[in-house]
């Protein structure tokens, strides 16, 4: 008669038993559990990233995005302006670049006293603008120029310091600027300039709307002074002003802040 022994441990197997939590056939090996896990990680990273993008796909994305992000700064924020010529030194040098903060008039900012700002030229300040030859090198700056990477392509523009406000009355006799009657402290003023630096004019309203603007280096500046036989009788009106000089961005021995509003 055949007897059932009870099952002894040499008769278990000749391996160890499976670690607790561990599946059948499932080992840290090469092969194994860990590779496994790697597979699956990988898996899921593909199903949830796709595959890699191009480089000739991914470049290109990455310059339009650029460019659309330059064209929201330029809009909304900040604009790169060259100053062309002397008549705002010291404070500002031929051949800075000034950084102007569009995002103020967007906000209720209106020019006042004291503010250095570029403006749109109203008519007859500035000479005809040349004209590039070169179709090429045309295209290209004016598509810089209207993403905001270079400074304005027509460069009809100018920087200048504003003197009054509209419904203030502007004056100048001998070296003494008045507004309203009272003198005007200039401290920005080139060196070895006075105020009216040989020209007296006024009594002048300046209309509402408008703003009159004078530049730091008054011997230097054909400024509201020398167009009042213009529209406006020489100032400039506000819907022109681009916003307030914020700082020198160019060059870096001239960098220089003014304020939000160019004070």
């Amino acid at each position: 008669m055949a007897v059932n022994l009870p099952e002894t441990p040499s008769d278990a197997g000749s391996g160890p038993a499976p670690a607790a939590g561990r599946g059948p056939g499932v080992s840290d090996a090469p092969g194994g559990r860990a590779e496994a896990r790697r597979r699956a990680r990988g898996r899921k990273a593909r199903r949830a990233g796709g595959r890699p993008r191009p480089w000739w796909i991914e470049i290109p994305a990455m310059a339009a995005v650029g460019l659309v992000v330059a064209l929201l700064i330029k809009t909304c924020l900040f604009q790169v302006f060259t100053i062309p010529s002397g008549s705002m030194e010291n404070t500002l040098r031929i051949g800075d670049r000034v950084g102007v903060n569009k995002l103020a008039p967007l906000t209720g900012w209106k020019p006042e006293p004291g503010q250095p700002v570029v403006f749109k030229d109203p008519g007859g300040w500035l000479p005809p603008q040349p004209i590039d030859s070169n179709p090429f090198t045309n295209a290209v700056s004016s598509a810089l120029s209207f993403v905001g990477l270079v400074p304005p392509k027509d460069d009809n523009y100018l920087v200048k310091r504003v003197i009054a406000t509209g419904g203030q009355t502007v004056q100048c006799t001998g070296t003494t600027l008045t507004v309203d009657g009272k003198q005007v402290v200039e401290p920005y003023l080139h060196p070895g300039d006075d105020s009216c630096a040989g020209l007296n004019f006024g009594p002048v309203t300046v209309p509402s709307g408008y703003v009159w603007v004078e530049g730091d280096h008054r011997s230097d500046s054909a400024d509201s002074r020398y167009h009042q036989r213009g529209p406006g009788g020489g100032a400039v009106p506000v819907d022109n002003v681009v916003g307030p000089v914020s700082a020198v961005v160019w060059p870096l021995n001239h960098l220089d802040w003014f304020g939000w509003v160019g004070r």
